[in-house]
């Protein structure tokens, strides 16, 4: 796994994934049908062990994985971020988990996903950041198009997601435009902080 500092915010603590995350609270988010159901994760069963091949499995890689912690409420663990880097070609694409129940509609996904857009984009120095979701997932369309995502190609019919064939949904972020928009998402993120409390 890729180096890298903790990131801070207000009410995050966005740190490397470490043994202290691997608990049977994180595994039952992994198993949870409600929150899994937008995602490929859905059809497996997971367990400690498998979650443990999933970290150890960024091992030598330049790929990060971040647990998502609350620190204002003393909620803790409430989520996970990673980033598969493509070294050669300056690329992140991005994955997110917000799965403590408590964490919900309070902002913390566009909170996380704001600042490891600025570390990617300012310390390791990524020109483009990309996600991906089923176009059914609307709160995840929501989420990507607020921090200035816009989409960058459809792949029709992909999955299969309530016996419906669904498209997958491919948004990217190019850093010059993080640059000039990157001031208006922290003053955002400062009125959503204060609108939270």
């Amino acid at each position: 796994m890729a180096t890298s500092e903790d990131i801070r915010t207000k009410r995050l603590l966005i740190t490397p994934f470490n043994k202290e995350h691997l608990t049977e609270r994180y595994v039952r988010w992994l198993n949870d049908p409600d929150l899994m159901r937008y995602s490929e994760q859905r059809h497996r069963v997971h367990t400690i062990e498998s979650c443990l091949k999933y970290w150890q499995s960024f091992e030598g890689t330049p790929n990060y994985f971040w647990a998502i912690e609350e620190v204002e409420e003393g909620i803790g663990h409430i989520g996970n971020i990673n980033a598969y880097i493509d070294e050669i070609n300056f690329l992140a694409d991005v994955g997110i988990l917000i799965g403590d129940k408590h964490a919900k509609n309070k902002g913390y996904g566009t909170e996380t996903l704001i600042s490891v857009c600025n570390y990617l984009f300012l310390k390791v120095w990524i020109r483009k950041l990309t996600a991906g979701t089923l176009s059914v997932n609307i709160p995840m369309l929501k989420l990507m198009r607020r921090i200035g995502m816009v989409e960058d190609g459809i792949r029709k019919r992909h999955y299969v997601f309530s016996d419906q064939e669904e498209d997958m949904v491919h948004m990217a972020l190019f850093k010059e435009k993080w640059i000039s928009i990157s001031s208006e998402l922290a003053l955002f993120q400062e009125c959503m902080h204060q609108d939270k409390r």
